[in-house]
């Protein structure tokens, strides 16, 4: 078919949007008037609507980090004279708690775009451009031929596996699959040593299997502030088999075991478990919806590139998300999306999005918080700053919880006062962090902030309190 005649057969619209996660959130009742579609190809091995977070990524993996904190507690119940005991966990019981409640709400999600909205057409297929805004979407009744005013790309990532011989063979998970296993493995091995790696070494090892974490550096949560990224290591390895430094020489599975070779400081070793999960990474989609052949700019790393506003390289085609941010966070493309959606309907007072600090946590044993820099980088600028760090076992709620190892963080300029950065390593670290965030966010003086309000006590909060306290300012 020639280029005009494929065009000619092509269906236009004002909007299309490529991916149904925060792009879903795009279309409410100001854009009735609209013509708008909205393609999605599917997410985990359900080929689920809704996108990463809700059917495989922060929802499912919160609720089972929760559900794992629970089943340890009676672990910690001797220091707090209780005699407890974990009686089981039921994986099936667990696992369909949980998708039992997600599922419904993506089918549902799909459902209400497919039949519910008169002005939008749901297409269940991969799309790829073929030209500036113009797209091509593979669907199970065929290719259909799409044209648009405006384009939205909002299509994620996906898990990315390292090049190591013998892998693709062995049979092993993602987080798009490990959380729908048939029942907890005896044995897992876990590649990977960042936030999907410990929060679901977390998970496994709390439910009963023996973990084993292999990582190519020396610490767990490497990009962590240096202190936090420490003392979590150290914690980690009182719970999971942690090999460090190690490098994957081959994989292999043999009557039903995995079998990975690796190279490490003590030489040659190997590892066994019955399931895999590998967690090194995802991968922008960019490459999969074909952005360069849609005219799209991309950076180093291969994703589109977007200015303030989320705008792409070609007139009327924005992207947000996983496929376009450096910040795999659901909070970001949500923040990214409301950016769009203002742009879409009044291109002629663009806003811009507000990057400068950006939060993220890590729902592992123990938990990890932060926001802004890390001493490390605040050295690598040259900053004079001051840090300064407080425990929870120095505070009265502290002692109650009988916590010995978590702990504030936080980093000011010494000329100016301003905070830098907060770092907070234990229960409840991501609810914590969240006044920090706002002094960030708002320029709060960390002087005015700590002895300016009442702070409850005795309560956790206390600890981000006298850490401020702390600061070596004038």
């Amino acid at each position: 078919m020639r280029k005009g005649d494929e065009m000619a057969a092509a269906r236009h619209y004002d909007l299309v949007i490529v991916g149904s996660g925060s792009g879903n959130s795009l279309v409410d009742e100001r854009f009735d008037e609209w013509n708008v579609a909205i393609v999605e190809r599917g997410v985990g091995s359900t080929g689920a609507y809704g996108g990463t977070c809700l059917n495989v990524g922060c929802i499912p993996t919160k609720m089972l980090a929760h559900t794992a904190d629970t089943a340890r507690a009676p672990g910690h119940g001797e220091r707090l004279g209780l005699d407890l005991e974990l009686r089981g966990a039921p994986w099936p019981a667990i696992r369909d708690r949980i998708f039992g409640r997600i599922d419904p709400i993506a089918a549902a999600g799909e459902r209400y775009r497919a039949q519910e909205n008169p002005n939008v057409t749901l297409y269940r297929g991969t799309a790829r451009f073929t030209g500036e805004r113009e797209l091509a979407v593979e669907t199970a009744e065929g290719t259909a031929a799409l044209t648009a005013d405006r384009v939205v790309v909002a299509a994620g990532s996906r898990p990315e596996a390292p090049q190591v011989p013998g892998l693709d063979g062995v049979g092993y998970h993602t987080s798009d699959s490990v959380m729908r296993l048939a029942e907890v493995p005896r044995r897992l091995i876990v590649l990977g040593t960042g936030f999907v790696g410990t929060e679901l070494a977390h998970v496994f090892a709390s439910l009963g299997s023996q973990v084993t974490v292999i990582g190519r550096s020396g610490l767990l949560l490497r990009h962590q502030d240096g202190e936090i990224a420490r003392h979590f290591t150290e914690l980690a390895r009182q719970q999971w088999d942690v090999r460090l430094d190690r490098t994957v020489k081959e994989a292999g599975r043999r009557d039903g075991v995995v079998r990975l070779e690796l190279d490490g400081p003590h030489g040659a070793e190997t590892v066994e478990a019955e399931e895999l999960l590998v967690a090194t990474g995802r991968r922008p989609n960019a490459d999969l919806v074909g952005a360069a052949a849609g005219g799209l700019a991309l950076t180093d790393d291969g994703r589109i590139a977007v200015d303030a506003t989320q705008a792409a390289s070609v007139a009327g085609v924005w992207a947000l998300g996983d496929v376009s941010s450096p910040y795999q966070l659901k909070h970001v493309a949500n923040h990214e999306a409301r950016v769009v959606q203002h742009n879409l309907l009044h291109p002629e007072r663009p806003v811009r999005t507000d990057h400068r600090f950006v939060p993220h946590a890590v729902f592992s044993s123990p938990q990890v918080a932060a926001v802004g820099l890390t001493e490390e980088e605040a050295r690598e600028r040259g900053l004079d700053y001051t840090a300064a760090v407080h425990r929870y076992a120095d505070i009265a709620y502290g002692w109650a919880m009988e916590d010995t190892t978590g702990f504030a963080k936080v980093l000011a300029d010494r000329g100016t006062g301003r905070l830098l950065g907060a770092h907070i390593l234990g229960p409840e670290a991501p609810t914590l962090i969240q006044p920090l965030i706002q002094a960030l966010h708002f320029g709060l003086d960390p002087r005015a902030m700590a002895r300016g309000q009442y702070w409850i006590h005795p309560a956790m909060p206390e600890v981000v309190e006298n850490a401020l306290l702390k600061l070596d300012l004038p």
